[in-house]
């Protein structure tokens, strides 16, 4: 009987050690993950943004799927415009120049990935959410673009309501992005 007592206790002191160390761990695990994900994801779309940027430099607003995006940037130049002469002398006279680079040599030099740009870092294959438009903002008619991903599609298992017991300000629904469709703002809401 002593001994059937002592190997129960004995389970239960290694079972509540188990348990203690899981509570310990998970948190930090967790907070490792999610780190590591977000990381990755928002430098994506800082690369999306960048990109974004340029096709608007080549054609004057933002680009409204991937493909229409990868496609410019594949095969249209970036201009560059060089002004001779002092625009802000009323007797001087000055001309503008007109320089074209490459846009896809820019692309690569800035190590952009055209090929897996719209793709969600460990998503397994799902695409950003993207959106471009124009408004009338402060009666200027003006170009907008907005680029995201909902947690839940790279945080894999964590991507889990459960897991705010460990982050109070981590919500799974909530939007990784950068823009908005309401004001020209190019801001991630990481930043």
């Amino acid at each position: 009987m002593r001994l059937l007592l002592n190997v129960v206790l004995i389970l239960g002191i290694g079972f509540l050690a188990w348990l203690l160390y899981y509570n310990i761990k998970e948190p930090i695990a967790f907070q490792a993950e999610k780190t590591k994900r977000e990381n990755r994801v928002v430098k994506r779309l800082k690369d999306i943004r960048t990109s974004q940027e340029i096709y608007k430099s080549i054609t004057g607003e933002y680009a409204s799927s991937f493909d229409t995006l990868v496609l410019v940037l594949k095969t249209k130049d970036i201009p560059q415009y060089k002004v001779v002469g002092n625009p802000d002398d009323p007797n001087a006279e000055f001309t503008i120049d007109t320089l074209y680079f490459n846009a896809l040599d820019s692309i690569v030099s800035m190590k952009i990935d055209l090929d897996s740009l719209q793709f969600v870092p460990y998503s397994s294959g799902k695409m950003f959410d993207i959106a471009a438009d124009t408004l009338t903002y402060q009666q200027t008619l003006v170009n907008v673009v907005e680029v995201g991903t909902q947690r839940t599609n790279f945080m894999g298992k964590f991507g889990n309501i459960k897991y705010s017991k460990y982050d109070k300000s981590y919500n799974p629904n909530s939007i990784l992005k950068f823009g908005n469709m309401n004001s020209p703002s190019l801001s991630g809401n990481w930043e």
